[in-house]
């Protein structure tokens, strides 16, 4: 495999460790060792998974590649990159969002993606719901004349 071609897998594997998904269990499926959770800690406990997958023959790619790219996700784990990446990346995702919006209603969704305002609900309850309100106060020189008084 060339340089490039390491890269990209290693990427690969950046990428899967960071998303949350365990390859054992999105390739071997429920009920099968690959899928089972281990007591390990954190990475560790990911790792011995990945680590497994590669030995069963079942992660569809070459030993030797998957086991360099497992121990490449936990280097970048260990070294807490994998972290920061997934908060830079939900960061720009969450503004990214927010950029077709005129840019009055652009300023104010920005400031709810950065914490402004009330945030509630959840992913798993369906959605998050963010709001903030803003108090408009017109100068008196705007306001309406009053109508004048009818004759009786």
């Amino acid at each position: 495999m060339n340089a490039a071609g390491r890269r990209i897998g290693a990427a690969l594997a950046v990428a899967l460790w960071a998303a949350g998904s365990s390859a054992g269990a999105l390739a071997a499926g429920p009920g099968t060792p690959a899928a089972a959770p281990t007591s390990r800690p954190g990475g560790d406990a990911r790792y011995a998974d990945e680590r497994a997958l590669c030995e069963s023959g079942l992660s569809q790619q070459d030993r030797q590649a998957c086991l360099r790219e497992a121990a490449a996700a936990r280097a970048a784990a260990r070294h807490g990159e994998l972290e920061h990446l997934d908060a830079a990346r939900y960061l720009d995702n969450a503004l990214a969002r927010c950029r077709p919006l005129p840019p009055d209603d652009r300023a104010d969704c920005e400031a709810r993606i950065r914490g402004s305002g009330t945030t509630r609900g959840s992913v798993e309850a369906g959605g998050i719901y963010r709001e903030t309100v803003t108090r408009e106060i017109e100068p008196p020189g705007d306001a309406p004349a009053p109508a004048p008084a009818q004759p009786r």
